[in-house]
């Protein structure tokens, strides 16, 4: 698919939502005692920035990435008007990843292309931490896409960023009372040592 139809799928999608509806993924949300006080973040993929939003207003300056330009615009938008430390930009992050060492904290969500993760980990500085959540194929509950280029093997999150440290990671699978707990998702926090 190329670019522009990526594009216009995105901006589909986007049309009628708005930042305001956006929650930052559980990786996130339930590990906020792991970000570090300042740094630049970046997220990728951002969506109407859910992530971006939340790591702004923690203090991080933040960078948002994503091909839809109706997203990037309204999210500019929202970061202006609540004077967030915030910049979305419209990038194809397969074609133009993260330079190496540019950032203290990446996060990533609902997000696969296997060949960006090694150059999402070279773009960690020394002590900075990914946050990372997509779907796997072990749809217990059906969630994520059906095209299983862009769902995780068993242990395939922990594989693809074997080069930092693991610090928290949560893959359920199948096991025990499947109507309750996080499934059909994998999620990965970890580190660049220093």
């Amino acid at each position: 698919m190329s670019e522009h139809s990526q594009r216009q799928r995105w901006n589909q999608r986007y049309q009628g939502k708005s930042p305001d509806d956006q929650e930052p993924a559980e990786v996130l949300a339930g590990h906020t005692h792991l970000l570090p006080r300042t740094g630049r973040a970046l997220d990728v993929a951002s969506g109407l920035g859910g992530n971006a939003v939340f790591l702004a207003a923690h203090g991080l300056d933040t960078v948002a990435w994503d091909i839809s330009d109706h997203a990037v615009s309204a999210l500019n938008h929202f970061a202006r008007s609540r004077a967030l430390p915030l910049l979305a930009e419209v990038r194809d992050v397969e074609a133009l990843p993260p330079e190496p060492g540019s950032f203290d904290v990446i996060t990533v969500s609902r997000f696969l292309h296997r060949p960006l993760c090694g150059q999402l980990a070279a773009a960690l500085r020394p002590g900075g931490v990914i946050f990372y959540q997509t779907f796997t194929r072990a749809k217990v509950q059906g969630l994520g896409p059906s095209d299983p280029a862009y769902l995780l093997g068993d242990g395939e999150l922990l594989a693809l960023f074997s080069a930092l440290r693991p610090v928290v990671y949560r893959e359920e699978r199948d096991l025990g009372e499947t109507r309750a707990g996080f499934r059909d998702q994998a999620l990965l926090i970890a580190f660049r040592p220093a």
